[in-house]
């Protein structure tokens, strides 16, 4: 029987945050999902597009698979989510699992160049309003934001690569590209 929601109570978090100091990008999503969970890997989903993507637009120089997540740093990549603590769907949280004021002191402490929302539903919980595909006039000290459409196979209708291939022309504009 799938489970549509659950809370880890190891340290807290379903999977562990993937951060440091100057980093090129942080990759938000809105939770880990069920099978990411289950596997303790980011966007571990079969159908999730997240890998193949970061590899396809060259911001990852190889494949790799999920279990090996924690490698993204060398690339100056980070990973999280909105909600740490819960797992599921977005349909499956409510409001109060999302924790906005832990990832804004993340980005605060961390100073990403870039944090990029995987899915409108975390940037829109985040930022409180409705939000658009792309770079954001938000900027949280110096880290910009943007959004992209969510590498969920559960999205696959909201699907396309061109934000994403959007992210790597503004990072090589910006040198940001390691």
């Amino acid at each position: 029987m799938p489970v549509d929601k659950w809370t880890y109570s190891v340290r807290g978090e379903v999977l562990p945050d993937v951060l440091s100091k100057g980093l090129d990008v942080v990759f938000c999503g809105s939770a880990a999902g069920e099978h990411s969970a289950r596997a303790a890997a980011y966007y571990a989903g079969p159908g999730n597009r997240f890998w193949p993507t970061l590899f396809e637009i060259g911001l990852l120089p190889e494949r790799i698979q999920p279990p090996a997540f924690r490698c993204v740093l060398q690339y100056g990549l980070g990973l999280t989510d909105l909600a740490k603590e819960t797992a599921g769907s977005d349909a499956a949280l409510s409001v109060a699992d999302y924790d906005t004021k832990g990832l804004r002191k993340k980005i605060d402490e961390f100073e990403p160049r870039l944090l990029a929302f995987n899915g409108k539903r975390a940037a829109s919980l985040f930022l409180r309003r409705q939000v658009a595909y792309g770079l954001q006039d938000d900027v949280l000290g110096r880290t910009h934001v943007y959004v992209l459409p969510s590498t969920s196979g559960a999205a696959r209708r909201f699907w396309h690569v061109e934000p994403w291939c959007e992210l790597v022309a503004w990072l090589k504009k910006e040198n940001c590209i390691r």
